[in-house]
């Protein structure tokens, strides 16, 4: 269960100017990802309190088989006129986990001085990028690059999505059943309430018997 009162207050108490770190969905390692509404007061929060997002997309399309669904907070904070960094992996969601393939998001606020801060941002990028890895791996970002930009290879992939996620919800119901059915002590709804790959687990490990 998201302590959510517990997290604004934590946002509150950031200085002006901090970085948040955010998983738009699918939260590692919690499973708990906030509802619609409760992403639109983090994002009035942040807004208010002048904090800046970072937003760590590492499974969409893992949470619920849908990808627009699944990028809801990235698109709100967008929309809230936020400027804000978004790292997006494939590695996950295309099984390219060898290749490491993803993408950086910079994404500057509407200002009179935009463009001149578009060049600033992308020279500063280029340097980090030369210097930490000169040159990354081309194989997994061109079979991402075709699936992203086929309209019927795109489409494969969505289904793809679909598929593997509704498999993460089928099993998460079979565990919480076959717990319910041995009437293993404690309440299992969490496990079933959270989303995607991960899930806290120390509670069903406390309560197995070897």
């Amino acid at each position: 269960m998201l302590d959510f009162e517990g997290m604004i207050n934590g946002i509150k108490q950031a200085p002006a100017g901090s970085i948040i770190l955010l998983h738009p969905c699918a939260h590692n390692p919690t499973g708990v990802d906030p509802t619609k509404e409760q992403w639109k007061e983090i994002a009035s929060v942040m807004k208010e309190h002048d904090l800046f997002p970072f937003l760590d997309c590492a499974y969409q399309g893992f949470a619920t088989g849908d990808l627009a669904q699944d990028n809801f907070a990235i698109r709100h904070f967008v929309e809230q006129g936020f400027e804000l960094c978004i790292s997006q992996s494939f590695a996950k969601n295309f099984g390219l986990y060898g290749q490491r393939a993803g993408a950086f998001h910079y994404v500057v606020a509407s200002a009179s001085d935009s463009s001149e801060a578009i060049k600033r941002i992308a020279s500063q990028l280029a340097i980090l990028q030369r210097s930490e890895i000169s040159n990354p791996p081309i194989y997994g970002a061109r079979i991402a690059s075709k699936v992203l930009n086929d309209p019927e290879l795109f489409a494969e992939w969505e289904d793809n999505l679909r598929t593997m996620s509704g498999r993460i919800i089928d099993m998460r119901k079979a565990l919480k059943g076959e717990l319910e059915k041995l009437d293993t002590p404690g309440t299992w709804d969490h496990i079933t309430s959270q989303i995607g790959m991960f899930r806290y687990v120390l509670a069903l490990l406390n309560t197995i018997q070897y």
